[in-house]
């Protein structure tokens, strides 16, 4: 699994101009699954950003989680994450899960997150989605498992 972490003041997804995740200040994590995943790579993911420490505490530095913020996640499926653009000129996605497989274990990442008492707000599972991110810092942090 892959995901692309942001620290956020605010970030939205919709789907026909319809708002169906928000979040204030917290993380957008783009997620993408790879053939070989499984469970335990959702959860070691989602434990691995549930205490990464990017937010600056008092002194200034980064080193306070998103529970130590009171933050929120929005979590969207993202299979272009897996894009091979090595050859040629139009990426190749053969790495990226089928939809049988990705979707379950994006589904038990978010409950992973839910059951550690975090707000997720996700994106849909392969919709055509409009993602805001209102990136801070900027912080971006690439993780993968």
């Amino acid at each position: 699994m892959r995901a692309l972490v942001q620290r956020v003041r605010r970030a939205h997804v919709t789907v026909g101009g319809e708002t169906i995740g928000e979040i204030g200040r917290g993380f957008a994590v783009l997620l993408g699954v790879t053939h070989d995943d499984g469970e335990e790579e959702a959860r070691w993911l989602a434990n691995k950003i549930a205490g990464l420490r990017l937010f600056e505490d008092a002194a200034g530095k980064m080193n306070a989680s998103l529970s130590d913020v009171g933050g929120a996640l929005l979590v969207v499926s993202q299979f272009t994450l897996y894009g091979d653009a090595n050859k040629g000129r139009r990426p190749s996605f053969v790495k990226a899960a089928r939809p049988e497989q990705a979707a379950p274990l994006i589904d038990l990442f978010v409950g992973h997150l839910q059951q550690r008492g975090f707000e997720v707000a996700t994106g849909r599972f392969g919709a055509r989605m409009q993602v805001y991110i209102q990136n801070d810092g900027p912080v971006t942090l690439m993780l993968e498992k």
